[in-house]
Parts: structure tokens; C-alpha cells; sequence
């Protein structure tokens, strides 16, 4: 088993569970759009909706690697957001000290959140702007929402076979109002 994640805090918080739970894991410090290996694998797990992170080309380029270092017959599994979801958000504005329970920052910071959502592509913008003290940052999250049938189209064009469409990574079965779904794909 191989983890991958460009965060060094995030790795070392994995390996303490990983030896607590006597669990084998070799693990990469690395951004996962450029990890390359000879390692050839039976399952690869992209959770968290991180997929929904990515812009097209890269959703492309990702498959593509994932298509690569997979078996023949291997599987990949990943969740998204929905359409459901989608409905659900909103355009906001909003600002709080301290935003997000001090995820920016341990130091004091005023955080604002701008949604703006894009109602053709699917698509909603989160942009954070950060007021630290000597600092001042934005971070922009956007995240596409999918239709399964537009996240099978994607995958049917990297050379995958969609086997089983869920409400969740743990097999719940699909249901439409469900604000994720995940996705097991063969390679082809």
C-alpha cells in the first residue's frame, strides 16, 4: 500500500496510525498529479472528493496516471460531489474571526468567505482571503459537481468501465438526493 499527499503533517500523522494499527504503508511526500512510479496496483482510492478539486485537464491527466500504474483488471475508487449538493449551495459573503475554527492560522486572523456559484459548468468558487497581521492571503477552492453520467463520460474516455455507482465509499447504495457519490471503475 503506497499514500500519497503533498502535506509533510498530514504524512507523519498517517505513519503514527499506520504503526499504532501494525499497518505496512510506504509513503510519499509529493503532490499526486506528479507522482510517477514503476509500481504497478490492483486499487487505487481517490476519497474526499478531492477530484472535484481539479480543473478538466487535470481530471484527465489524473485518470490517465491512474489508468497507467493500475493492473490490468485493477479498480479505482473515488467519491464526488453531486448535483444535489450543488442545489444546495449558495452565494455568500460572510466574514468571522478566526474562520473555520483557526484552520488558516494558529495565529489570530479575520477570514472571508466569498461563494460564487456558476450555474452552466456546475461549478462553485470558495474564495477565502486571509488577514493576518503581517499578511494578507486568498486561497481559491473550486470544485466541480457531477451527474454520474457526466463522471462516467469522463472515465469511459480515459479507458474505465464504470462497475458500481454508490452514495458513499462504503457502499451505501446510490441515491440521488445524496450530496456525494463515489464510483468503482475497472481499467479497460
Amino acid at each position: 500500500m503506497t499514500g500519497i499527499d503533498f502535506s509533510g503533517r498530514s504524512i507523519e500523522y498517517a505513519k503514527k496510525v499506520a504503526a499504532r494499527e501494525q499497518l505496512n504503508i510506504r509513503y510519499v511526500e509529493q503532490n499526486y498529479l506528479e507522482f510517477e512510479t514503476e509500481d504497478r496496483f490492483d486499487l487505487v482510492l481517490m476519497i474526499m472528493c478531492d477530484f472535484c478539486a481539479l480543473s478538466p485537464k487535470q481530471r484527465k491527466g489524473i485518470l490517465s496516471r491512474f489508468h497507467r500504474i493500475l493492473k490490468p483488471g485493477g479498480s479505482i475508487l473515488l467519491d464526488v460531489y453531486s448535483l444535489s449538493a450543488f442545489e444546495k449551495r449558495e452565494e455568500v459573503a460572510t466574514y468571522e474571526a478566526n474562520l473555520l475554527n483557526g484552520f488558516w492560522s494558529p495565529n489570530k486572523y479575520y477570514g472571508f468567505l466569498n461563494t460564487f456559484k456558476y450555474d452552466q459548468e456546475k461549478i462553485v468558487l470558495d474564495k477565502y482571503t486571509i488577514v493576518e497581521l503581517d499578511r494578507i492571503r486568498k486561497v481559491y477552492n473550486w470544485l466541480q459537481y457531477f451527474a454520474p453520467e457526466d463522471l462516467e463520460r469522463e472515465l469511459i474516455e480515459t479507458g474505465f468501465s464504470v462497475k458500481g455507482i454508490y452514495s458513499d465509499v462504503a457502499g451505501t447504495p446510490y441515491d440521488l438526493k445524496s450530496s456525494e457519490f463515489a464510483v468503482i471503475a475497472d481499467r479497460v
